[in-house]
Formats: structure tokens, sequence, C-alpha cells
């Protein structure tokens, strides 16, 4: 093998690397959108506990009697809501972004292609005998 062969051989193998890593910062980045979607989550749901539990609990008290009580703490479930919101939908357009990143990245690069499809049908073959829905 001449030098030149093993240069164009070397840079191959870097690019073929440089894509690679690129696809795993791009999961990574991936990953961690899908954190703040669970966490955004978490902070929706925690104003509906607050609201259910008073409104399980409304007829041992009176809501003129705490008023000034009531109305700093909606106010602040409120917030929490625009928050979780805010946070859910952010993570949301994050993770269709990182997907189309990968999926542009993966085109370019017949091997990289396989590793970053899904096969549909095993997916579904696997859910099915999960959850029982059928034969596969």
């Amino acid at each position: 093998m001449n030098p030149d062969q093993l240069s164009d051989l070397i840079l191959h193998n870097s690019n073929e690397a440089l894509r690679l890593q690129e696809v795993q910062l791009l999961l990574s980045a991936k990953r961690t959108s899908l954190s703040t979607l669970q966490t955004g989550i978490a902070v929706l749901v925690l104003p509906l506990s607050v609201v259910s539990f008073l409104v399980a609990t409304s007829q041992f008290w009176n809501i003129l009697n705490v008023l000034f009580l009531m109305a700093p703490l909606l106010a602040f479930c409120a917030t929490l809501i625009g928050v979780g919101s805010y946070l859910i939908m952010r993570a949301i357009t994050n993770v269709q972004g990182f997907d189309r990143k990968i999926r542009e990245v993966g085109e370019t690069d017949e091997r990289l292609r396989d590793l970053v499809e899904i096969d549909r049908r095993k997916l579904l073959a696997a859910f099915r005998l999960r959850w029982g829905d059928g034969p596969p």
C-alpha cells in the first residue's frame, strides 16, 4: 500500500469517526431534551395535584375565609402551569430538531444510516409480543 492510499484510508476513517461522534453528540443532546420534557411534565402535574387536594378538602373550609391564602396559591399554580408548558414545548421542538439533524447526517453515509434507522417491523413485533396484540 503506497502512502497516498494509506493517507486516503486514514482520511476516510477519520471522516467516518467524525460523523459517528456527531451522531453521538446529537443523541446526548436529545437525551437532555427528553429529561427537560420529563421535568416539564412533573412541573405541569404539580398544580393539578394541589388543586385536586383543595377540591377534596373543600367541605372543611369556606373560600371567603381563606381567600388571602388561595389567591397567591392559585397564582403560583398558574405560574407553574406556564413554566411546565414552556419546558414541554421547548423539549418537543428540540427533540424534533435533533431528529432532523440525525436524519441529515445519516443520509450522507449508508453505513451510518443503517445504525441510525429503526427497523419498524421489529419494533412493532416486539410491541405486539409484549402487550399480546396477536402474533407478530
